[in-house]
């Protein structure tokens, strides 16, 4: 009994220190008696794991506010790096925006999300939301998710989906199970994936999977832009085509590099 008391109060203090950091971040900084009303916990002990952060250089300290610090940045570098995929596709990314003046960005599957590892944007790109790097949005409901989506067996998939809840979004956001799955049958066949506002009102975005030589997916190239002007042939066949011949350079350059 004493160590599972021990073990339960270890799990509650990594808690703790994790909401910290959250909290600072959706903050853009805060005091002590601040995270301690944001987060219902006493004073003492948001003082105590922000002087251990502090300590260890993952927090800074201006005045009496806290806020996060560069450590995490090498801890971020570290995760993005080690996608075997992110040294080349970088360029090919970049390449994308400048051709379409939109955005174009590279996503990987983590926690039943599509993460965020790269972004460009063109000229003409407009800012949506939870888009920088790092940053999750549903697999369900967006082109590249559903793109990497296609890439699994179906016992995958259905594995996936029973552990997350097909939330509404948008009025155009697939909630039915059956649906996905026709959905991702589609995308099977065309190879491409296609979001009509489904996670965000207003925007469109076409997605392409990037494979490994075993067809097991990589992540998901996607550009996306305003839903006027991504549409029709742009949409269907000019967009789809760009995506699918980048996604093979980049599966060829992963695949065959030194």
């Amino acid at each position: 009994m004493p160590t599972e008391n021990k073990d339960r109060s270890s799990v509650k203090t990594t808690e703790t220190v994790f909401e910290i950091i959250e909290a600072l971040r959706a903050m853009e900084g805060a005091r002590v008696t601040e995270l301690a009303d944001t987060l219902d916990k006493a004073k003492s002990t948001i003082h105590r794991h922000l002087s251990t952060l502090e300590a260890q250089e993952y927090v800074v300290r201006e005045g009496d506010e806290y806020d996060i610090g560069l450590r995490f940045l090498s801890l971020g570098e570290y995760a993005r790096n080690r996608k075997e995929a992110y040294p080349k596709l970088h360029p090919k990314v970049k390449e994308l925006a400048e051709k379409t003046d939109e955005s174009a960005q590279f996503f990987v599957a983590e926690h039943g999300k599509a993460v965020y590892v790269h972004r460009e944007t063109g000229d003409n790109a407009v800012s949506t939301p939870n888009s920088k790097a790092g940053e999750g949005v549903p697999l369900y409901a967006t082109a590249a998710g559903k793109a990497i989506l296609s890439c699994y067996p179906k016992e995958k998939v259905e594995r996936i989906l029973d552990e997350i809840s097909l939330v509404a979004l948008t009025e155009n956001t697939i909630t039915q199970k059956s649906a996905l799955h026709d959905e991702i049958d589609a995308i099977q066949k065309r190879g491409y994936s296609v979001n009509r506002e489904e996670n965000v009102n207003g925007i469109h975005a076409v997605g392409v999977p990037v494979r490994r030589t075993n067809g097991w997916p990589i992540g998901a190239l996607s550009i996306s832009g305003p839903a006027y002007r991504l549409q029709g042939e742009l949409l269907e066949e000019t967009l789809p085509a760009l995506l699918l011949e980048t996604a093979n350079e980049l599966e060829l350059n992963i695949a065959y590099s030194d």
